[in-house]
């Protein structure tokens, strides 16, 4: 349920971003692979793909920096007694053990944990992204 509701509510975002991509594709390219014969598979694999890659990799390295965080608004909101051993995240955990049981200096390290973990995604994601295909963030 929690995974079908972060893409409903994130694939209208990402579908604006791809198609301002494939809006600044050349058409003459889609003409001239018609005029060789070539398929829409083909125009996809040889020329959509390729066009758009900076994008799919750009989105990518800014995702890796969201792979630790989740929505724990929506955790909480799910959460019942029976299924807290089996839907506690990182999030909930900080959440209950700092605001809940005041313990704010181990929730403030667990969660800084957290970011540094993040921040090495986002760094590492970067770092091979520009020895691969020449596109990075900085």
């Amino acid at each position: 349920m929690y995974i079908g509701s972060n893409v409903w509510s994130t694939i209208g975002w990402g579908s604006i971003i791809y198609l301002a991509a494939l809006s600044g594709l050349d058409m003459e390219l889609y003409e001239a692979a018609r005029i060789d014969g070539a398929g829409r598979w083909q125009q996809t694999l040889h020329i959509t793909i390729p066009g758009i890659l900076p994008t799919i990799i750009i989105m990518l390295i800014l995702e890796m920096g969201k792979i630790m965080n989740v929505s724990y608004q929506k955790i909480l909101l799910m959460m019942t007694g029976s299924n807290q051993s089996v839907s506690d995240v990182i999030s909930t955990y900080v959440y209950r053990r700092g605001i809940i049981n005041g313990d704010f200096e181990y929730a403030t390290g667990v969660d800084l944990f957290r970011s540094v973990v993040s921040l090495i995604f986002v760094v590492a994601t970067n770092a091979i992204s520009r020895r691969v295909t020449e596109t990075s963030l900085w």
